[in-house]
């Protein structure tokens, strides 16, 4: 357990907790609504379903580059820079979906996560390559 990334290993099981609640609201609200498949133009529901499969599209790919980031031995400052902006990007989207789409979290939520993912993705090119 030593030699794994502990640090991702930390954000995984964040992320994983806050999974959770998201799918459950998804699924109280088709309750609510009696609509068991896609989302009936009940626009809470859409906008519920679309908040917690965003989060999971780009969760798990961003976490895979939080990994090689640690993996490669980038300072600890880095991992946890890395990690925690992708947690806050996580929920200021999920935020910003649930309230409105035109919200201005998701558009901050948006970019940090991509902002987060172009970093982990140099780091790990220019470890490999042996510039850092």
């Amino acid at each position: 357990m030593e030699n794994a990334p502990q640090i991702t290993l930390l954000f995984t099981a964040l992320f994983v907790l806050i999974s959770v609640p998201m799918s459950i609201s998804v699924g109280l609200r088709r309750v609510e609504t009696g609509v068991m498949l896609l989302h009936g133009d009940d626009e809470d529901l859409l906008r519920r379903m679309r908040a917690h499969g965003n989060f999971t599209e780009y969760v798990p790919l961003a976490l895979l580059g939080l990994a090689g980031v640690e993996l490669v031995g980038a300072p600890m400052w880095l991992v946890f820079g890395c990690g925690g902006t992708l947690l806050a990007a996580r929920l200021i989207h999920y935020a910003g979906l649930r309230t409105s789409p035109d919200n201005v979290g998701r558009l901050i939520g948006a970019v940090l996560t991509s902002l987060t993912m172009l970093v982990s993705g140099a780091v790990i090119l220019l470890a490999l390559a042996g510039v850092i």
